[in-house]
Parts: C-alpha cells; structure tokens; sequence
C-alpha cells in the first residue's frame, strides 16, 4: 500500500537508521542503474555522518515507522554570495510510494531547513535520462544551470593530484578561481 503525504513523518536520522539508510541508498543505487558504484557500507555511512557530521540524513517514515525514503545533505558556500547554501546529493522516494505528495514534502522541508538556517541556495543534480525526476524539479520552480558541467576526481585522482611533484599551476591549468553552481 502506497504511503501518503499525510501519515509521514520527516525526520533527522540517528546512528539507529543507518542500516535502513544504507539499504535505501542500494534501492537508489539499482534504481540509477549505478549500484557497481556502490564502495561504501553501513559503517562507513555511520561514521560520515555521525562522527565526522559530513553531511546530514533524513528519514521519511509512515506513521507505523516504515520507511519510504530519505534525503542526504550537506552546507555548501556561494563565494558570489557569500552566504552558505544546502546541496541535495541524494533523495529518494520507493516507488510504490510515489506521487503521493511525498517527494513535494521533502522538498519543502529542505527549503525551510534552508531558511531557518539563513541559506541562499538548495541545490542539487539529476541524471539527464530521469525525466520524471527533472519534470518534478521544474514544477517546483528550480532552474537547469545548463551552462555548468559537473567535474570530479576520485580517490586515485585526488591522490595523483595530492602526490604530484612541480608541473604546472592552478593558474595555468586554466582554474578561473569559480566553483560549480555551488559556488
């Protein structure tokens, strides 16, 4: 039976949740035909975010404490703005529970956690093949920063990167000191 806006309840995870949280970032995981990029695990879930407090989670739960999904984010900073933002990295919705009004709950709730704690922005990315997901997001009234283009570098690039002797600078490698929408 799918849950609805109605019996939910959102609210900050504990070190209790990890185990769900961990098993809902799978479904996510599958759902993204990405789950051979999982590398993490429960633990190293718990200790990001309840020892190193790297990013924060919500759990959205029905009234009989079921689980239907969750929101992980974190605090980023606009150097234009000069003010912090919130960035989005994961939300997620079972299917069965979907279009129910739940993701719209989630939502809301991020952006008035993201007023009650003075934040300019609430951002966050989606793949290009989620129609669904980008159609949701442009009923909400966010905008498609079009112009920007995701860059990273995982762990054997940071450490080439970290461990690289001389060669050329971050000025003439064509850094233009602006980071991605975050910023």
């Amino acid at each position: 039976m799918s849950a609805s806006v109605n019996d939910l309840e959102i609210r900050a995870a504990t070190e209790a949740d990890v185990e769900v949280l961990f098993d809902l970032i799978l479904e996510l995981a599958a759902y993204e035909k990405l789950s051979d990029e999982v590398s993490g695990d429960a633990e190293v879930l718990r200790r990001s975010l309840f020892e190193e407090k790297a990013a924060e989670a919500l759990l959205l739960e029905t009234s009989d404490g079921t689980a239907v999904g969750y929101a992980i984010f974190f605090t980023t900073f606009s150097t234009f703005e000069c003010r912090s933002g919130i960035w989005l990295e994961d939300v997620y919705v079972r299917p069965e529970h979907r279009r129910g009004g739940i993701g719209r709950a989630v939502m809301e709730h991020l952006a008035q956690l993201a007023r009650e704690r003075g934040h300019v922005r609430l951002e966050w990315v989606a793949l290009e093949w989620n129609e669904p997901a980008l159609s949701f997001y442009a009923k909400l009234g966010a905008q498609r920063l079009d112009d920007w283009k995701i860059l990273r570098l995982e762990q054997d690039g940071i450490r080439r990167l970290a461990e690289a002797a001389g060669g050329a600078s971050a000025d003439e490698g064509g850094v233009s000191g602006e980071a991605p929408p975050a910023a």
